[in-house]
């Protein structure tokens, strides 16, 4: 198998390889990707009766969606206010409900299928950088009003009762959200798509694409795929396949670590299972894995990839900035990935031409916005619903290419300099 090495790739819950594409396959759809994306939309389709065959140029799960902090929460990664300026105030409530669809359905799959190697956890806190306790009232208020959607208020003195940091202030406990282990949900997704006579094949790289006329034609290094749908579902590792979509991404990395076994000193600064994430545009987010044993820390963004040893440094300074009392704590694995954010900060689904799908830039949306688009994308190909069209406002616009990377960092460096700010005049 192809993964990096990761926590996930070392608490792999099976090894099963799946061979490369061999020779002609004829399908009902062709799925070119082994995300979450992808296979979500593969499961729904494989569990409507449709013949799908689904193309990983690795192995699944290889991109982001399988080294990621696996959070499972509602919401987007801009703020709604920017979502209803863009979409209306109408298209954006429903966009949240979709999100909030999102992590039901990861939830029911789980256990549905009994993917006890997920191991889901449920609750996540969110917290303030700074004295913010009215804004943040509001904000729970709103969600229980619009979307019946209850959040746990925490004041500044319940916040560090549980995590020993003077960096925290007020936050919120969503107790309906979950983490989970990512990649163990993914294999056994696609053990799922199998058993209902669904074809994956791994280390089939897809090198051209005909998609004009009522058969589309993917082909890979040693073999080809005739189907009546093609769906897109790459992300930070999109390749040039269809000009469009990987015009229409920026590659971001992101970092996580994972430190030694030490469940004493964790807990002297980490007394909950929750994971936790806070309020910052590329904040830290973090939780407790093995059963307290370990800690699993991740954060920040470049425009490049920087080496393990680097981004372990630049973590180990957020953790020890945030918790001095785990100064001792010691990392023993770190790791990068790429995931693939549009200008807008919004996903981007919809088709491109008839029969012709894409799923991309879920990067800061979290699991349950990814696999609630494949879902999505599915009912359209299955004549269920037209829901993708609430990504319409969100298209394929050009990311920039290096300028747009250039500006992405630009960004995040300004970003960072006002949160720095603002926790200092607070």
């Amino acid at each position: 198998m192809s993964y990096p090495d990761t926590y996930y790739r070392r608490t792999l819950a099976d090894e099963k390889v799946r061979p490369p594409l061999a020779g002609p396959a004829e399908c009902d759809t062709v799925v070119v990707g082994g995300g979450l994306a992808g296979l979500t939309t593969a499961l729904q389709l494989a569990r409507a009766g449709e013949q799908v065959v689904l193309l990983e140029a690795e192995s699944i799960g290889f991109g982001a969606s399988g080294r990621n902090g696996g959070f499972v929460s509602p919401g987007f990664a801009t703020g709604s206010e920017k979502i209803a300026a863009m979409a209306g105030a109408a298209a954006a409530q429903e966009l949240h409900r979709l999100s909030i669809e999102g992590v039901d359905f990861v939830r029911q799959t789980i256990r549905d299928l009994d993917i006890t190697a997920a191991k889901p956890r449920p609750g996540i806190m969110s917290v303030l950088r700074h004295d913010g306790g009215a804004e943040l009232k509001a904000h729970a208020e709103r969600l229980a009003r619009d979307f019946d959607y209850p959040l746990d208020y925490l004041e500044r003195d319940q916040v560090r009762a549980v995590l020993h940091s003077d960096r925290y202030y007020q936050g919120l406990r969503d107790a309906s959200a979950f983490h989970m282990h990512p990649l163990n949900y993914l294999r056994a997704v696609g053990v799922e798509i199998e058993r209902l006579g669904g074809r994956i094949h791994e280390g089939s790289s897809a090198i051209e694409a005909r998609l004009d006329g009522p058969k589309k034609t993917i082909r890979t290094a040693s073999g080809e795929v005739r189907a009546r749908q093609a769906v897109f579902a790459t992300g930070g590792y999109t390749g040039p396949l269809v000009g469009r979509l990987k015009r229409a991404v920026l590659p971001i990395a992101t970092y996580v670590m994972l430190s030694e076994e030490a469940p004493e000193l964790i807990a002297s600064a980490i007394a909950t299972t929750d994971a936790v994430g806070d309020n910052r545009r590329a904040g830290d987010y973090y939780r407790v894995v093995e059963d307290g044993k370990r800690l699993l820390w991740g954060g920040r963004i470049t425009t490049r990839a920087a080496s393990p040893a680097a981004l372990a440094r630049e973590l180990r300074r957020e953790m020890v900035g945030t918790y001095p009392q785990l100064a001792t704590l010691r990392t023993e694995l770190a790791w990068s990935g790429l995931m693939a954010y549009a200008r807008h900060l919004m996903p981007q689904v919809g088709e491109l031409q008839p029969g012709v799908w894409y799923l991309t830039a879920f990067g800061g949306h979290g699991i349950n916005t990814t696999a609630l688009a494949g879902k999505v994308v599915a009912e359209a190909i299955l004549g269920q619903s037209d829901r993708y069209r609430l990504f319409a406002p969100f298209g394929l616009a050009w990311a920039g290419g290096p300028v747009g990377l250039a500006a992405a960092q630009l960004t995040y460096w300004k970003l960072q300099a006002q949160d720095w700010w603002r926790e200092r005049l607070h």
